[in-house]
């Protein structure tokens, strides 16, 4: 699939101090790359002034396109919206608390103009950069991401890291999506495995983000990738031939 637009998706919430960061280490990448390149901001559901913000960038630039969250609160539901809105012919899954490199989108557009379908980053292989990860946090992003690895017989380490990238065919493919939350980065990454998407895995850098705190909650997510994981394996185990037949290309 030849990508002639591209479209980079950042779902923000109550992120008031950190926009004009994101802004500035997104835009000198824009002049690297040399498709049309959309940045599309989401609000969800923010209580502080991240909306009338986003509305001040939208005046001076025409390549940013801003959305409220329509449906519940929550990042699933965000990015499904801001996947709703695209007419691009490729999609960035962007964090908004710049924990991660602007650069490594450069290393994403170039697998994708070779032919891949999806550009997967990991945090967890040689070549990658990772400051101030909690600990907790990161136990247990280990565990889940090695048992899922083992759940679907697959190479890939990070399966829940957002920082990805996929063509527009791939992304309706993998329609509907059903996760609210960060799940959904399990999910998408997962049904786009399963239905023999070509996928490539990149290292990338990430650094703790260093305004406000995370909107990841261990406990809260803990039963949603239970589920989201359960619901992916069920699909690929008792829906083999029809995912087989309505995806084969």
């Amino acid at each position: 699939m030849i990508i002639n637009s591209l479209n980079i998706i950042v779902p923000l919430k109550n992120e008031k101090k950190g926009i004009k960061i994101l802004i500035e280490n997104l835009i000198p990448i824009l002049s690297k790359i040399k498709q049309k390149t959309h940045i599309t901001l989401i609000d969800d559901h923010s209580s502080d002034n991240t909306w009338s913000i986003l509305e001040d960038y939208k005046k001076k630039y025409d390549f940013i396109n801003i959305y409220k969250n329509e449906n519940l609160t929550g990042f699933g539901n965000a990015l499904k919206l801001g996947i709703q809105k695209n007419s691009d012919d490729a999609l960035i899954f962007f964090m908004g608390d710049c924990s991660d490199k602007p650069e490594d989108i450069l290393e994403y557009i170039k697998y994708l103009d070779e032919g891949y379908d999806c550009v997967f980053g990991s945090r967890f292989i040689k070549g990658s950069v990772v400051k101030d990860y909690p600990m907790l946090k990161l136990i247990l992003n280990r565990i889940a991401n090695n048992l899922i690895r083992v759940l679907f017989f697959i190479k890939y380490n990070d399966v829940t890291n957002a920082f990805k990238a996929y063509n527009k065919k791939t992304l309706d493919m993998c329609l509907p999506l059903i996760s609210q939350h960060f799940n959904i980065n399990a999910e998408i990454s997962l049904k786009s495995i399963i239905r023999g998407r070509k996928f490539k895995i990149i290292p990338i850098s990430w650094i703790n983000r260093k305004k406000d705190v995370s909107k990841f909650h261990i406990k809260e997510m803990r039963n949603r990738y239970i589920f989201t994981i359960l619901y992916v394996l069920l699909e690929k185990i008792l829906l083999k031939d029809e995912i087989y037949k309505d995806n084969k290309y």
